[in-house]
């Protein structure tokens, strides 16, 4: 008898910190609909197979925010993980202080700028809280 339990996956997850010149962060709110509908996270999304975390992110920023990022622009600012009975995520936040265009919500209830006092009374995903300080820490040393 084969006692295997089910089958875990595990999946690399990217997101941005995108800081304007106030040094405020752009989030976004899930659309209703949605996983998580209504918190609001750091805008990003899934690594592909074969694709490289800062390409992946630039493709989920344009299909997300219509803005063009060059992927040599991004720094790394922390990492994650968050288990549950089928799932092993890996979250990677990254910052970027150059793109091209307006964020726009293509795919969210919402956007917002946002201090990181703002980001710490917001409603977020259990995934994107522990990012918070690190991000906390980039911005009050620039």
């Amino acid at each position: 008898m084969d006692k295997a339990g089910p089958v875990r996956r595990s999946m690399l997850v990217v997101a941005a910190a995108l800081i304007d010149a106030d040094r405020r962060v752009l989030v976004q709110q899930r659309a209703s609909g949605k996983a998580l509908a209504g918190l609001w996270e750091f805008p990003g999304g899934k690594v592909e197979p074969g694709e490289r975390p800062e390409d992946a992110l630039a493709r989920e920023l344009d299909e997300e925010l219509g803005i063009v990022l060059d992927p040599a622009v991004l720094s790394p600012v922390a990492s994650t993980t968050l288990a549950d009975e089928a799932l092993d995520l890996e979250l990677r936040l990254f910052s970027a202080r150059a793109w091209s265009g307006t964020p726009r919500p293509l795919d969210a209830a919402a956007l917002r700028w946002c201090s990181v006092d703002d980001l710490r009374a917001l409603p977020m995903p259990r995934a994107d809280v522990p990012l918070i300080a690190p991000l906390a820490c980039l911005l009050n040393a620039a």
